[in-house]
């Protein structure tokens, strides 16, 4: 039997809070800078949180008009441009590449924006039909590419957009596709979701924004939510180099299954997550795991656990959720990211606004730790139970 080619990142674009290309990812990392902000409440009787949020409206991209496209599909939009340039795509038959783009909230900030509309025919829009198909957020991006390959929408929650890069990984293996755009966006700041996880107590009311999304922190509880987009070119090693394009990383193994959990349920052991997490890193003992630890009480339990039962206090480990929020569909892919720059340029990034309280047997990246990076282990959960992890080792 042939062995398979090795799947290589071969470009990406990411669209953050507080960070708009390559440079200023870097620039946040490597000095643990905090890029949230106060989202004002709508309501008056409610209060403002702390959030995630990018300044660009993204209306206008290459002198073309998107205002009737939902913010998340601008986001991706965006954000695929950037990594096609940087991959060097363009002599690819354009059937032969796919887009594979997950998402969680969708375009959930229009729908809210439109609600009042739908019963008056006159004033409904004339793109509402698109806005509820979550699927224009895969098929808008491959349009504003040149692309006509497979196109796919993954709706799998905060696991998407590593669930998108094991699906563009299989598609790149059997050979359907010479290249793959994948990736994840969200753009969740409305009121649903926000009064959504206030219900569930899992969002972050501290307004504070020193005291809120804290990981790895028993004295703290909720998250920090972000939007963002985050998007990655796949390919087979020997395809990128026959054209001398470089090569950023390697997905080495990545693994994705659902614990069969009721509504907004999870396993509360762990050992669903522990069994990926192992499977994925194998013999591989990581330079650290890019943990999703976002400041939820149980979500980093678990993150705890993995590590110890895997690795004791042999292999760092650190989250980026304290500088840029929890972006849902596309934290999988931010992490991704993350990695290649940290591979690249020699450093863990920090877990910053904790101390650590609570979890102190594990070793915590508190400040910028430069080193060499030979590979790292990500980390993602989602609601009713979706575990997704990722190997990522240097090209």
């Amino acid at each position: 039997m042939k062995k398979l080619d090795d799947i290589v990142i071969t470009g990406y674009g990411i669209k953050a809070p507080g960070v708009l290309n390559k440079p200023s990812f870097l620039n946040v990392l490597n000095n643990g800078i905090c890029t949230q902000t106060i989202l004002k409440s709508v309501n008056e009787d409610q209060n403002n949180i702390v959030a995630g949020i990018i300044d660009d409206d993204f209306l206008e991209l290459n002198g073309r008009n998107y205002k009737r496209y939902p913010r998340s599909v601008r986001l991706a939009i965006s954000a695929a441009m950037d990594a096609l340039e940087m991959s060097g795509l363009k002599d690819y038959d354009p059937k032969r590449v796919a887009v594979i783009i997950g998402t969680s909230a969708g375009a959930v900030l229009e729908i809210e924006q439109y609600s009042a509309a739908y019963v008056n025919y006159r004033s409904f829009p004339i793109h509402g039909v698109s806005i509820v198909d979550t699927h224009t957020l895969s098929t808008s991006v491959a349009e504003a590419l040149g692309l006509c390959g497979p196109a796919f929408t993954l709706t799998t929650g905060c696991t998407a957009s590593i669930d998108a890069v094991l699906m563009g990984k299989l598609l790149l293996e059997n050979g359907a596709v010479d290249a793959c755009i994948v990736g994840g966006s969200d753009a969740p700041l409305g009121s649903w979701t926000i009064n959504g996880f206030k219900k569930l107590r899992a969002l972050s009311t501290e307004t504070s924004i020193d005291q809120a999304g804290v990981p790895f922190s028993s004295e703290h509880q909720g998250f920090v939510l972000a939007e963002g987009a985050g998007v990655i070119v796949l390919e087979r090693r020997e395809s990128a180099q026959a054209r001398e394009q470089r090569i950023y990383g390697k997905i080495e193994r990545v693994m994705s299954r659902n614990e069969g959990q009721k509504l907004l349920g999870s396993d509360e052991t762990g050992r669903h997550m522990l069994e990926i997490f192992q499977e994925v890193v194998g013999n591989t003992k990581p330079s650290y795991v890019n943990s999703q630890a976002l400041g939820m009480a149980l979500n980093d339990r678990i993150e705890r656990f993995i590590l110890m039962e895997t690795f004791s206090s042999d292999v760092p480990i650190t989250s980026i959720k304290g500088m840029i929020g929890h972006t849902f569909g596309a934290a999988g892919a931010m992490q991704i990211i993350s990695s290649l720059l940290s591979m690249e340029y020699g450093f863990i990034p920090p877990t910053i606004k904790t101390k650590g309280d609570g979890f102190e047997d594990i070793p915590i990246v508190y400040e910028t730790r430069h080193q060499a990076v030979e590979s790292v282990c990500i980390t993602t959960h989602g609601s009713s139970g979706n575990n997704a992890c990722l190997l990522l080792t240097h090209a």
